[in-house]
C-alpha cells in the first residue's frame, strides 16, 4: 500500500511539472505573435512630411513599423549599396531611381509612381528681395543657395534649369551654400540664410508661414518631376514590402500627399507645364561635380 502512494505521489508530482511546463510556453506566445514587424525605407527628403504620417498610419492599421532613414536620393541610395540593407527606395526623382535599376539596388517590376512635383524658386515669406524670375537670381548680392546636384534630385533640376536658361555661370556665382537635401535646402530659405533657392513648388507647402513660392514660366520648366518608389532587392520580407507600397498608393495614402500640396497627377502638372516632358534623366555637367 506504501509503495501504491508513493507512485501515485510521483504521479502526481510529473503531472504538476509538466503543465507547469505548458502554461509557461503559452505565457510567451502572444509575446512572440505580437512583435512587432519592421519595414526600413530609404527615401530621398523630397517625401519626408506627407511619408512620416503615412508611416505612423500604417503602423496604427497593421502594426508594422516603418524605419525611415530620410536624406539625398543619391546618399540615401549609397546607403543601401554599401550596406545591403532596406525594402523601399523613395527617392525624390526618376533620375536616382533609374540609378538604383541600373546598379541592380530595386527590381524595376515594383516601380510606382506615387507624386509629381514642379520645379520652382523659393523664397522667404514676403520675397525681401523682390525675386520675381531666374534673372533676379543673377543680380549682385542675391544670396542663392541650392541643392548638392550630384546627390540631391532638386540640385540637379536646378542646375538643368539655370543651364537651359543660359544662366548657370552668372547665378553660379551668388550660391552661398550647398545643402545635402530637400528639407536643408528648404530650411535655407525658411531661416533665411539666404534670399533663394531652387526648389521644389511644395517647399511652401511644407512651412506656409516661412517659405513663398515663385513659379517659372512653363517654358523654363525642363522636366516634370515625380516621387517614385520600388522594392529594394535586398528585401527579405517582400510581401510586407509590397503592402507598404499598396498604402503609399492607395486612396488614403494619396490624401496624404494631396494635403502637402503634392501633385496626384500627370494631368494636375501639366498645367503648370503643358509641353515638359516627364521625368527621364539629366546627366550633370562636369563643371558641377
Amino acid at each position: 500500500m506504501g509503495k501504491t502512494l508513493k507512485m501515485v505521489a510521483i504521479t502526481m508530482l510529473v503531472v504538476l511539472f509538466l503543465a507547469g511546463c505548458t502554461s509557461s510556453k503559452e505565457s510567451v506566445t502572444p509575446a512572440r505573435q505580437g512583435e512587432t514587424k519592421e519595414l526600413q525605407v530609404f527615401a530621398g527628403a523630397a517625401s519626408k512630411p506627407p511619408l512620416e504620417e503615412i508611416a505612423t498610419l500604417f503602423m496604427q492599421k497593421t502594426g508594422v513599423k516603418v524605419n525611415l532613414t530620410f536624406g539625398g536620393s543619391g546618399a540615401v541610395l549609397s546607403q543601401m549599396k554599401l550596406s545591403h540593407q532596406g525594402d523601399i527606395y523613395i527617392p525624390g526623382s526618376s533620375d536616382f531611381m533609374e540609378m538604383a535599376k541600373k546598379d541592380g539596388v530595386v527590381d524595376p517590376k515594383t516601380e510606382e509612381i506615387l507624386v509629381y512635383l514642379i520645379p520652382a524658386i523659393n523664397v522667404p515669406r514676403g520675397n525681401p528681395q523682390g525675386i520675381q524670375s531666374l534673372n533676379d537670381l543673377a543680380r549682385p548680392g542675391v544670396r542663392v543657395g541650392l541643392a548638392r546636384p550630384e546627390t540631391v534630385c532638386v540640385g540637379l533640376y536646378g542646375v538643368e534649369i539655370l543651364e537651359k536658361a543660359g544662366l548657370a555661370d552668372r547665378v553660379k556665382k551668388n550660391i552661398v551654400t550647398y545643402a545635402e537635401s530637400c528639407e536643408k535646402t528648404a530650411n535655407l530659405v525658411a531661416l533665411k540664410q539666404v534670399d533663394a533657392v531652387m526648389g521644389w513648388d511644395v517647399f511652401q507647402k511644407w512651412d506656409p508661414a516661412k517659405i513663398e513660392t515663385i513659379y517659372l514660366p512653363p517654358e523654363q520648366i525642363t522636366r516634370i518631376g515625380y516621387i517614385p518608389a520600388a522594392i529594394s532587392n535586398f528585401s527579405q520580407q517582400k510581401e510586407l514590402a509590397a503592402r507598404f507600397m499598396a498604402f503609399l498608393t492607395s486612396e488614403e495614402g494619396k490624401s496624404v500627399f494631396r494635403k502637402y500640396g503634392y501633385l496626384g497627377s500627370v494631368e494636375e502638372a501639366r498645367k503648370f507645364a503643358p509641353g515638359a516632358p516627364v521625368g527621364g534623366e539629366y546627366q550633370l555637367p562636369a563643371e558641377w561635380q
